[in-house]
Parts: C-alpha cells; structure tokens; sequence
C-alpha cells in the first residue's frame, strides 16, 4: 500500500490526465447523456487543486474544458451536425467551464493557504525549540547568546533616553531574534493569540483566570515586539549589505538590536554580521553612525561598550 500511495503522489500529475482521459471515453462509450456527467470532471480538478495548489488547479479545470469541447467537436463531425452547437449546449458549457475553473481557483487558494499555515507552524515550533535549546546548551557558567543579546540591547536602550517599556519590548525582541525560524513567525503567533481571544468570548468552555492573563499579555507583548523584528530582519538581515539606509523609516529599536548583536559577535570573536566587512570592529560601527544605525544609537553603543 506504501508502495502505490508513494507511486501516486510521484506521479500524480500524469495519474491526474490519465484520469481525465479515462473518464471522458468511458462517459463517451457508456452514457447516453453525455452532458449530465460533466460533473464527474470536478473531481480531478478538486484533487488537483488541494494537492497541487490554485496554478495547477485552474490547469487541469482548463484542460478539462479543452477535452470535453474537442470531444464534443468530435462526436459533431461524426454524427453530420457539423460545428453547430445548440442554445442549451452553449450555456450549459459555458456554465460548467465557470465553475470548473472557479472551484480549481478556490480549492487552490485554500490549500495553498493551509500549506503556509503549517508551514509557519513547523517553523514556529522549531524557533521553540531554538529558544529551549539555547537555555539548556549552558553547560558552564557563560551566558547563552540570547540572553547576553539581550542584556546589551537593554543597556543600549536606557543609555539612547527610551523609557522602560521600550526598553523592556527591545530586550524581548532580543530574545526571540535569535530564534532564527520563531522571530519571522511572531505575526502568526498574534494572529492566534487573537484568534483564541475572540473564541473564549463566543466559547462556554473559556480558560481559567490563569491562563486568560497569559494570553492578553503575550498578545500585547507580540503585537508590541513584532513591528520592531520586522524591521530588524528586514534592513538588518535581509538588506545588512546595504550600508546607506533610510533611518527615517528604521526604528531606533531595530538598530539597538542589530548593534546588540554586532557587539557579540565582535566580542567573542565571531564571523562578521551577516558577512558584512564593515561591521568587524567598533572603529567600523563609529563610522557608520548617521548610515547605518541611529546617531543616537551609535552613541550609547560606545558609551556602553567602554563603560
């Protein structure tokens, strides 16, 4: 059974035509009126739409369009009525073909949307896992990264003038930037924050006080932090390489955390940020200021470091 299961979906395209084909003779030799079983064509292209995604959901709806008007044309040419198709052909083709290329369209963007929900899923459980990991690895007395990161990124912003709750959102962001796969998904994690809030309203079965205090406050503390990792990982991640940057549009936090991170890497010794050569010495970051990072930012990094 694993064996033909493994086979099918290896060849699902080609079991998919063959499928089709199959169906369109048998409806051909078999049934007398062809027309009322053009429904049997839904099946392959909501097969193909919920395994393959929308673009090869709207192709097979497509191409069972074509097939059934060229057997159409076919059986015309053999029965002497020419090309001549009649009101009631017209429309119910006309209307089948819309919703056979509707349904493919629809089934595709719904299964390709579940595929990106898992997948943010499966990522956020390894960013978890990440963070867990992090916290056990300390075998001695050294810090993890994360939370030296964080530790930093904090002085930094008490030393910029940003008042405790800036501070305390950027050391939180600094936690889970180092979460490579969790600090791209913390949308998701609001979007399901939200969504159990919204559900323990209509639900008769709501949380205990506990674990209600825990959802409103990761809530507000991720829709807090998540604007500041998106800015991170954006102009710091994404685009390190770029050097001039529009500090107009960067928050001040995302730039304390990527200086937090520089300075660990330039402490212990690491591999350049994001293998960008100017970020390999704090003489590098001095010279940066007004670029790449905040003014301010720079300034209290310096302070710090020397303090």
């Amino acid at each position: 059974m694993k064996k033909i299961k493994a086979f099918i979906v290896d060849h699902f395209e080609g079991s998919l035509i063959a499928l089709i084909l199959v169906g369109t003779l048998a409806i051909a030799l078999l049934v007398h009126y062809k027309l009322s079983f053009l429904n049997f064509f839904f099946l392959p292209v909501i097969l193909a739409g919920y395994f393959l995604g929308k673009k090869h959901g709207v192709l097979t709806s497509v191409f069972c369009v074509l097939i059934v008007f060229l057997y159409l044309i076919f059986t015309h040419q053999g029965t002497g009525i020419g090309l001549s198709f009649s009101m009631d052909e017209v429309i119910t083709l006309v209307s089948w073909a819309s919703f056979l290329i509707l349904t493919g369209a629809l089934i595709g963007v719904i299964s390709e949307q579940r595929e990106k929900r898992i997948q943010k899923m499966r990522n956020a459980y390894i960013g978890i896992l990440e963070v867990l990991f992090k916290y056990l690895e300390c075998g001695d007395d050294i810090k993890p990264s994360s939370l030296r990161i964080a530790s930093f990124a904090g002085k930094l912003a008490v030393a910029v003038g940003l008042d405790t709750r800036e501070m305390e959102n950027i050391k939180s962001a600094a936690l889970l930037s180092e979460a490579g796969a969790l600090h791209t998904n913390v949308a998701f994690f609001v979007e399901m924050t939200d969504f159990l809030g919204a559900d323990i309203k209509t639900s008769e079965n709501s949380l205990d006080d506990h674990d209600k205090v825990i959802l409103k406050s990761t809530a507000s503390l991720l829709k807090e932090v998540a604007p500041l990792l998106n800015s991170f990982n954006l102009y710091y991640i994404r685009e390190a390489g770029i050097l001039e940057k529009d500090l107009n549009e960067i928050p001040i936090g995302a730039s304390i955390l990527a200086l937090a991170h520089i300075r660990d890497k330039i402490s212990n010794h690491a591999p350049p940020f994001q293998g960008v050569e100017e970020y390999k010495s704090i003489a590098d970051i001095k010279k940066l200021s007004g670029r790449a990072f905040h003014a301010s930012a720079v300034a209290a990094f310096i302070l710090v470091d020397e303090s």
